[in-house]
């Protein structure tokens, strides 16, 4: 099961962050680490300033989680998560994390599980910094796809989804 904290402003000075790259099948992508949990996941565009590489036990095993996932043979993440410091962007993103592989809600499941609306949870999608990992792939709009932060947008969601199997009509 995937382990979850929040990252608050006051943890942000002091923090030690590291980033280690993986080639995919949807690109080069980054991830890094803060203070021993997975904090962020960047497509290779959003990541030529990373500053500190290196391979730590953490990430050792994001990547290592990441080829599974794609190669087919993970279905659920279990790695230590730095969550947004946001309490109604971490809610979603618990939502999001609770989407089984192959599954998918709609900004308007989520709302209603929160008691708010379908048009923050989509932007609390947007602002996920640990897509893949954290699922926001697997959220859809009542009448479609939705959008797509990461690189390619909603084909990359598209991508994502056919992997997955969790958009039938598409495959």
């Amino acid at each position: 099961m995937t382990t979850a904290t929040a990252e608050s402003k006051a943890d942000q000075p002091a923090a030690t962050s590291f980033a280690w790259h993986v080639d995919t099948p949807v690109g080069r992508l980054a991830v890094v680490e803060k203070d021993g949990a997975v904090a962020r996941l960047l497509w290779h565009r959003d990541s030529p300033g990373l500053s500190e590489i290196r391979e730590t036990p953490v990430l050792k095993e994001a990547v290592a989680q990441l080829t599974a996932y794609f190669d087919g043979e993970l279905t659920a993440f279990d790695l230590p998560l730095k969550l947004s410091a946001s309490d109604f962007e971490r809610q979603v993103q618990e939502a999001m994390l609770a989407i089984p592989h192959g599954q998918t809600r709609t900004y308007g499941d989520i709302a209603k599980d929160l008691d708010t609306y379908g048009q923050p949870v989509g932007q609390a999608c947007g602002n996920n910094s640990i897509p893949i990992i954290v699922p926001c792939h697997r959220v859809l709009s009542a009448n479609g796809l939705g959008g797509f932060s990461g690189e390619g947008g909603v084909e990359m969601k598209i991508r994502l989804l056919k992997h997955e199997g969790g958009y039938p009509f598409l495959l």
